[in-house]
């Protein structure tokens, strides 16, 4: 019997993207108050079999998190900013973006934890282990801080607010109940598979893959930071997986409790109109899905 697909996605500005099993939609606020919807198809490799293998599914999430999260954020920008959509965003443009986005994110949440552990808590300690837990606690307070900080932007809160939404929809919709904004908004705003919560995970499991390097000189140890982010990455997807599976099991949701309790930092009480634009993504991808699951064509 086939497992039950797991909708999901994130906030974009002024909207949300939700993925399917056969495509992305993503849902803007126009400045004239009109929600735009936009259907991009998903590329075969986010959903072939090696999407399916356990670990190596985790890596191509990771992938798929940033290509797509990228591009739906600039796409959200367009329409936000009124501008025309049709236009096919260049392809150096994305993955440019990527990578400085990567490149700023490995370097606060690895390197800096690395240096600050090695010239401030190494020379007082004569324990690999002890170094990789404190580098580790260092690289969990970069990570809540920098969200707290984010918190205070307004514009950002405001993507806050669409995360919240974006939970609330689909946990709306894994409880069966009808999609409409007051059935929608008694929901939470928190999920297990959300992406704070795997993030969380990747810093807990980081720690005990680290460990397993040691201490060897300053330049291996930040090679390995940056080359072990794949098998960390696979690791924490399988952990989210299972995790998200068994939360009914009350051991698992003590494991769960702090990136549950994290996004209450990343996630806002969405108002009815950001609620709506969630619902009309959910219910695009809802709708291409079932087209193609019933052999039709769109």
């Amino acid at each position: 019997m086939a497992q039950p697909f797991h909708y999901g996605g994130q906030a974009v500005i002024e909207g949300v993207m939700i993925r399917g099993k056969e495509g992305v939609a993503i849902s803007v606020r126009q400045p004239d108050g009109q929600l735009n919807v936009v259907m991009q198809p998903l590329a075969s490799i986010y959903k072939g079999r090696l999407r399916q293998m356990p670990l190596v599914r985790g890596i191509i999430t990771l992938v798929e998190t940033l290509a797509l999260g990228t591009q739906s954020l600039l796409r959200s920008a367009q329409v936000a900013a009124a501008e025309e959509v049709g236009e096919k965003i260049p392809t150096a443009v994305l993955w440019g973006t990527v990578a400085v986005s990567l490149a700023l994110g490995v370097a606060l949440f690895f390197v800096v934890p690395l240096f600050a552990t090695r010239y401030l808590i190494d020379p007082h300690i004569d324990s690999a282990l002890l170094s990789n837990i404190f580098e580790g606690l260092i690289r969990i307070g970069i990570f809540v801080a920098y969200l707290k900080l984010m918190g205070l932007i307004p514009d950002i809160r405001r993507v806050f607010a669409y995360h919240g939404a974006e939970h609330k929809v689909v946990n709306a919709y894994e409880a069966g109940v009808p999609l409409n904004v007051e059935a929608v908004k008694n929901y939470s705003t928190a999920h297990a598979r959300c992406g704070t919560a795997f993030l969380f995970i990747v810093l807990i499991v980081a720690i005990f893959v680290f460990a397993l390097v040691g201490q060897p000189t300053l330049w291996i140890r930040i090679l390995s930071r940056i080359a072990l982010i794949p098998v960390i990455a696979a690791i924490s997807y399988e952990i989210m997986k299972f995790g998200a599976s068994h939360v009914e099991n009350p051991v698992v949701r003590i494991f769960l409790a702090p990136g549950l309790l994290l996004q209450s930092i990343t996630t806002r009480e969405p108002d009815d109109s950001q609620i709506e634009a969630a619902i009309s993504a959910l219910n695009e991808v809802i709708r291409i899905d079932q087209t193609a699951d019933s052999g039709g064509t769109t």
